[in-house]
């Protein structure tokens, strides 16, 4: 039998670390967004301002014997359209991918004693359980709509993003060779410009042993020339941006990746290293070079360097931008799940 203990202190995220880690490792889903650390980091400023508050409900699943199976990193607020939610911490903008932490054999256990206990000593009042950004083939999807429609309560799942990735071979010519003629030109030849360009064209990661601060700060002000990012990077988002380049730095899965042009930063990418995979988290540019298409021409850099280190894959994560596409990205879909009781 399972039981479901709720915990509401801040300070939960890092006393059960260990076991969360030891149980990512395990989960059907395993992503950097999941990661003890970094909910900690979006909780600590509540997601870069998108929420202003929140009560935190982190339901931790235990076996009889007292065996920690699972966690549901979940906190109750009013959600955009005022209905009284209880959503997943990481929820909604800043977070690619979010999902429960448990074994896929244990995924039905979980989920039928967590929806159990929270018709039964949930929140006051709360009236929607609002799932974003759960992975569409995630055994977790399957599990909640099974027990959800047994309460009968009402469930709806919507696709809401593409998260496009390319699956990594053994060597730059296989990956080349996976693309289609037209695509494999423009590789070619985008590199070959940057080749010729009259002013030298480089590019480097960032080493770990580096200082880190003006390396981010550098980041963040090439993500300020785009009008864009530059409304959405308040105070409160470049303080989580800071916190999480910090935090993936200490724990060995930042990578922060920058195209120079005439020893000038021209392109950014800050991404995650994680579990043999390079997560495309964002990016910053400086418009001076921009027929020389610096982010694709970092990209591929970037896509060899994977290749040359082992990783199986590039997930290029939310959003259908043509480059990703452009670059062999094929799409995977990550899904919102409405449950409505």
């Amino acid at each position: 039998m399972m039981n479901i203990q709720f915990l509401h202190s801040d300070q939960s995220f890092s006393e059960l670390s260990d076991i969360w880690e030891a149980l990512l490792s395990r989960s059907a889903t395993n992503t950097p967004f999941q990661q003890p650390d970094y909910l900690n980091t979006w909780w600590s400023t509540m997601g870069g301002g998108e929420w202003d508050e929140g009560d935190l409900w982190l339901g931790v699943g235990k076996r009889d014997d007292g065996e920690i199976v699972g966690i549901a990193p979940l906190f109750f607020s009013n959600a955009r359209d005022g209905r009284p939610s209880i959503l997943i911490v990481g929820s909604v903008e800043v977070s690619d991918y979010l999902d429960f932490i448990v074994s896929e054999s244990a995924t039905e256990e979980f989920v039928e004693a967590l929806l159990g206990s929270l018709e039964v000593e949930g929140p006051e009042g709360w009236q929607v359980l609002d799932l974003y950004n759960l992975p569409e083939g995630s055994s977790t999807v399957q599990a909640l709509q099974r027990s959800a429609e047994k309460r009968g309560w009402q469930v709806e799942k919507e696709r809401i993003s593409p998260v496009p990735f390319v699956a990594l071979g053994d060597s730059w010519e296989e990956y080349l060779q996976a693309l289609n003629s037209k695509k494999r030109k423009e590789v070619k030849r985008k590199l070959r410009r940057a080749e010729e360009y009259p002013a030298r064209v480089s590019w480097r990661i960032v080493d770990r042993e580096s200082p880190i601060e003006p390396e981010i700060d550098l980041f963040l002000r090439l993500m300020q020339n785009d009008s864009e990012k530059r409304a959405f990077l308040t105070d409160r988002m470049q303080e989580f941006f800071r916190r999480l380049a910090l935090t993936a730095h200490e724990r060995g899965w930042l990578q922060l990746a920058f195209l120079e042009v005439g020893g000038e930063p021209a392109f950014g990418y800050l991404n995650f290293d994680y579990e043999d995979k390079l997560w495309i988290y964002n990016s910053g540019f400086d418009p001076s070079h921009y027929e020389l298409s610096p982010g694709w021409v970092l990209m591929a850099h970037l896509i060899r360097w994977a290749i040359d280190h082992g990783r199986t894959e590039v997930d290029f994560l939310r959003g259908d931008e043509s480059y990703k596409y452009r670059l062999g990205g094929v799409d995977r879909h990550i899904v919102r799940l409405t449950i409505e009781r």
